[in-house]
């Protein structure tokens, strides 16, 4: 049971030693990570359609 403590204890400290990112900073990551995965996504999705495009000119061979 003290080691359950020590480690919320110890995790507590952690936490306020954190340099925690402003608002501003926040939101400009945030923007950043929905713009790849947006990116990504598109990327995907075409490789995806091209290959099932290639898939089916094979299939009618």
């Amino acid at each position: 049971m003290k080691q359950l403590k020590s480690y919320f204890k110890n995790s507590l400290q952690e936490l306020h030693s954190v340099t925690w990112p402003t608002r501003n900073q926040a939101i400009r990551l945030s923007i950043i990570v929905l713009v790849f995965v947006v990116i990504s996504a598109a990327v995907l999705g075409l490789v995806d359609g091209l290959l099932a495009k290639g898939y089916q000119w094979l299939i009618s061979l």
